[in-house]
């Protein structure tokens, strides 16, 4: 069964937009929490623009899923994480002029660096997931830095303008998550889904973990995070049975 990661990094964004108190990105995980959340996902970004250390702090002291810390590998950010310690990292790929996360990491040419992260991560008792793109070269470059874990970069399935060109990324992301598994790492899954797209990728790729945020705190708006997040959950769900119905294990 497919588990749901919460990202509230908007939340944190509508409370940055007059730099007050409200709303309040620990209670929106709390209410996510409530709603059948089971990972909370926070993107602490080199330039603060919306998750602050102290909701970090807090989050880490009050919610009792797993947290999930999105993050570059800027040597700030890095021990940030390595004081905090949170349940899981997943090492992004980050620019300042960006509005939201645009592709993967280019794990590659930067096999050293991320080797030399997972390694003390891993000693710190803290899983490592690396964002990328389901690109081969990309998945297999994963794997010999000696990533347990990689999240697929969904965005190219979410922002196909037609309906083929969806299918053809689906299938992408689907080759892609069978290459991980036979490496033998996991695999998560996220960027740009909502209530409409998730299905086919909840029954294709049989994922970990999705992370989703910008859909859930849109739908939270009108009906509030508890329901929007008990929303999803019951579309993974049912796509998931759907999923084990169709590929029966053993």
């Amino acid at each position: 069964m497919t588990n749901l990661g919460v990202n509230i990094d908007h939340v944190a964004t509508l409370r940055q937009a007059r730099k007050t108190y409200e709303p309040d990105p620990v209670t929106a995980a709390l209410m996510a929490e409530q709603g059948g959340a089971d990972v909370i996902t926070v993107h602490l970004r080199e330039d603060r623009r919306h998750i602050q250390e102290r909701d970090l702090r807090l989050l880490k002291e009050t919610i009792f899923i797993k947290l999930n810390l999105e993050m570059s590998t800027a040597p700030e950010i890095v021990e940030i994480a390595f004081s905090l310690k949170p349940n899981q990292v997943t090492l992004v790929p980050e620019r300042r002029q960006e509005v939201t996360t645009e592709g993967g990491l280019d794990v590659a040419v930067q096999k050293d660096t991320f080797k030399d992260l997972i390694k003390r991560f891993k000693e710190n008792g803290i899983l490592v997931s690396l964002f990328i793109d389901p690109e081969p070269l990309q998945i297999r470059s994963s794997e010999e830095v000696g990533a347990e874990l990689v999240e697929l970069h969904t965005g190219a399935y979410a922002n196909a303008p037609t309906g083929g060109l969806r299918l053809a990324q689906l299938a992408r992301l689907r080759q892609g998550a069978l290459l991980a598994r036979e490496r033998g790492m996991l695999v998560n899954a996220g960027h740009g889904l909502t209530y409409h797209n998730v299905g086919p990728v909840v029954e294709e790729l049989c994922a970990e973990e999705l992370h989703i945020g910008h859909s859930i705190v849109s739908r939270a708006i009108f009906v509030g995070i508890k329901r929007a997040v008990e929303e999803m959950k019951e579309l993974i769900y049912r796509h998931s049975l759907l999923a084990e119905r169709i590929n029966p294990k053993g």
